[in-house]
């Protein structure tokens, strides 16, 4: 069964803009002619692809028509570049990943690709044990992730490790922990996680024989206000050394114990032939490894 490119990237650009009268103006057609192409591509499938919600979503089905269009959107701009042709639109890449390596190393690795390839990037920030969610969706066509096992139809690539220490500022050690960092005291100390799907401060309660429903709880939900938050004695959190190192010389923050804890990331991506994408892995990896820990 043949399914028209235009009537899969109709379902990605409703998707992607969440409703109809979004994905009509991307695509510079009318709400109607939006509709009419998802209904005949629902029809040709037997199966309905979008659910009619606020904001729109795909099925599982839609999932992956919106894989299928993002194959499509990469060939297409290959053999267009490779034939010499004009292209109105550059490429257009969705990575999904987690704040602290877009804080900490990947705007660089990308701005390198944008010298030798006509790419845009849309960076989709997910915790890393989620992000693989994403590509396995069709949001994304690679991901930062904690998951090693690929994805069906996508490579990985192994990129090192995240290093965090559990820090508080001395203020903060004082009042909660004057008598030391022990269980009981944990289990009544604020804590600041950077959302509810981070779980990195539960590992290290549960390293430390702590309930990690127990802690009342801050959410920061950015990876630079995460660490002022931590700095200005909000409560103490886990940051990557890149983030502590200078407070804990100055002694503006101390670290509160063990262990240090080190969260594995991977590259996930498509596997298509494509010289842009090969040169975006290429540039994410050796960013990433000088600057995370390696073996």
């Amino acid at each position: 069964m043949w399914i028209a490119p235009e009537l899969a990237a109709t379902v990605a650009a409703i998707v992607d803009e969440r409703s109809f009268e979004a994905a009509a103006r991307r695509l510079r057609i009318s709400p109607s002619a939006v509709s009419q192409r998802l209904r005949a591509l629902e029809s040709q499938l037997g199966t309905v692809l979008i659910i009619r919600s606020r904001p729109v979503r795909a099925t599982t089905a839609g999932a992956t028509i919106v894989r299928l269009a993002r194959q499509y959107a990469v060939i297409a701009h290959e053999a267009t570049v490779e034939l010499g042709l004009e292209r109105r639109d550059r490429m257009h890449v969705p990575i999904a990943v987690n704040a602290d390596s877009l804080s900490l190393w990947l705007l660089p690795a990308l701005e390198a690709v944008t010298h030798e390839h006509d790419v845009t990037f849309e960076l989709l920030r997910e915790d890393e044990s989620h992000t693989a969610a994403l590509l396995e969706s069709g949001a994304a066509l690679a991901a930062i992730t904690s998951q090693e096992r690929p994805i069906a139809g996508c490579d990985v690539t192994p990129l090192g490790a995240t290093e965090y220490v559990a820090v508080a500022t001395p203020g903060f050690v004082a009042r909660w922990f004057s008598g030391g960092v022990a269980a009981d005291a944990l289990a009544a100390a604020p804590v600041i996680e950077f959302d509810r799907s981070d779980d990195i401060q539960s590992e290290w309660l549960r390293a430390n024989g702590v309930d990690p429903d127990a802690p009342p709880r801050h959410y920061v939900p950015a990876s630079e206000d995460y660490a002022a938050a931590v700095r200005l004695g909000m409560g103490w959190g886990m940051l990557p050394p890149a983030h502590a190192e200078d407070a804990l010389t100055r002694g503006a923050l101390v670290a509160i114990g063990p262990p240090d804890l080190a969260e594995p990331l991977f590259w996930q991506q498509w596997n298509l032939s494509s010289p842009a994408l090969e040169a975006i892995r290429g540039s994410v990896v050796r960013h990433a490894r000088a600057a995370l820990a390696q073996g």
